[in-house]
């Protein structure tokens, strides 16, 4: 077996209106998504390139997936974090957790989405 050095290869963030969630992450983090279905259930899937690195993911709507503030914490890269909070309040979320040093590594913050998922922002230290 191959050993990786990271094995997250992807994620999938629960919403209960898609429409509303698409519109929420790409008003906060000027993304476009690609529409699919998989398994019966409605995908949004976020931008992704070999090119630029990270992990691909996914909105997701369907039965299995249930919105919340008390499941896996994500971490969304930013290069300021006191804009993107303040989007994301703007488009319906809230802070949950402000904006934090975490030393040399950088800031920290976390909001609730438009869906009630708990999302976290990272940024490095300048």
């Amino acid at each position: 077996m191959k050993k990786v050095s990271n094995p997250v290869v992807y994620f999938e963030i629960p919403v209960a209106d898609m429409d509303r969630a698409v519109q929420f992450y790409s008003a906060v983090f000027n993304f476009e998504f690609r529409n699919d279905i998989i398994d019966d259930n409605e995908m949004a899937l976020f931008p992704f390139t070999d090119e630029t690195g990270g992990i691909s993911g996914a909105l997701a709507k369907g039965e299995i997936y249930k919105p919340t503030i008390n499941g896996t914490l994500i971490y969304f890269a930013t290069e300021d974090i006191d804009q993107t909070l303040k989007l994301a309040v703007e488009n319906g979320g809230e802070v949950l957790y402000s904006k934090t040093s975490n030393g040399e590594l950088g800031f920290v913050a976390e909001f609730k989405d438009s869906e009630g998922n708990r999302i976290a922002l990272h940024m490095d230290a300048r």
